[in-house]
């Protein structure tokens, strides 16, 4: 039977252990460590939960932040590792155990100093990713059960992006800044047509996600058919949209340095369209209203 042999205790919880086929990796489990000492052995039926640093880089932050967190902490974040896993039946970039309870630690700390704060684009975040949003969901609600704190609601923002990057296996830096782009191209949207759009308009919902796709589709390479005949008529039909349309895209060209298919414009002119549409109607409605 194959068994790993204990190379550090990090805590009663948490060991690094050397496996017989994957080197270095960190075991999780409800007193795994107590009382064990380097180079005892256990049976890998035994294992509950671990997972590979491949980075020795991001083994040694590991290493460096457990002494520093709660193990309780530990456990939920692994519950919720796990979660997501379930919940998409795919592998996650193995920096989340670091990256979550690493934020999720130090926003305990805030609650805990009383120091909020907030999320200026929680609401995009989850318009753009809504099936992370609801994990997020769930990982606050469970750190705040199991943790007896109240983080706010902008956590989950927080905590929605950094599933976005696992799941992607992008950074989180990189996913941070395409939802700050996408907020300023919509807060340039707004500024524009002097509208602001509701937030729980499916007008406002489909905007963001066309956003969302366009940066999804430049950062996998997929080229986009173009149509001459919808460009033409959007150019013809909605100058002022169409013009905004490619002022959006040039903007977006200049943020990821690679180069915007033309017909994307066509296609964001028809949502800026609708939009622009919208306002009309509603001061028309306005307009009615105040009629004797």
């Amino acid at each position: 039977m194959s068994s790993i042999t204990v190379a550090k205790v990090l805590n009663n919880n948490v060991i690094i252990a050397q496996h017989p086929q994957y080197s270095e990796v960190v075991v999780i489990g409800k007193g795994i460590g107590f009382n064990r000492k380097l180079r005892d052995q256990i049976n890998l039926s035994s294992v509950e939960k671990m997972f590979i640093l491949r980075s020795q880089e991001e083994q040694e932050q590991y290493k460096q932040l457990l002494p520093q967190v709660d193990e309780k902490l530990i456990e939920v974040v692994q519950e919720i590792v796990l979660h997501i896993m379930h919940c998409n039946r795919q592998p996650l970039n193995e920096h989340i155990h670091i990256a979550l309870t690493d934020h999720i630690s130090f926003a305990i700390r805030r609650f805990e100093q009383d120091i909020p704060i907030h999320n200026p684009f929680l609401y995009e975040t989850k318009e753009i990713y809504p099936e992370e949003y609801k994990m997020a969901e769930y990982a606050i609600g469970r750190i705040n059960e199991a943790m007896g704190v109240e983080l706010p609601v902008d956590e989950i923002g927080f905590v929605a992006l950094h599933i976005v990057s696992a799941l992607s296996n992008r950074q989180i830096s990189e996913v941070r800044q395409h939802s700050l782009l996408i907020g300023e191209l919509v807060g340039l949207v707004e500024n524009y047509l002097d509208y602001r759009i509701p937030r729980d308009s499916l007008d406002y919902s489909r905007l963001v996600t066309h956003l969302r796709f366009v940066l999804e589709r430049l950062r996998r390479g997929e080229a986009v058919q173009e149509t001459s005949t919808l460009d033409g008529l959007m150019k013809r039909e909605y100058p002022e949209m169409y013009s905004l349309a490619w002022k959006l895209t040039k903007i977006i060209e200049q943020r990821v340095r690679i180069p915007v298919y033309q017909a994307e414009v066509s296609y964001l002119t028809i949502h800026l369209q609708r939009i622009a549409q919208k306002k009309v109607d509603e001061l028309d409605m306005d307009k009615n209203g105040e009629a004797p």
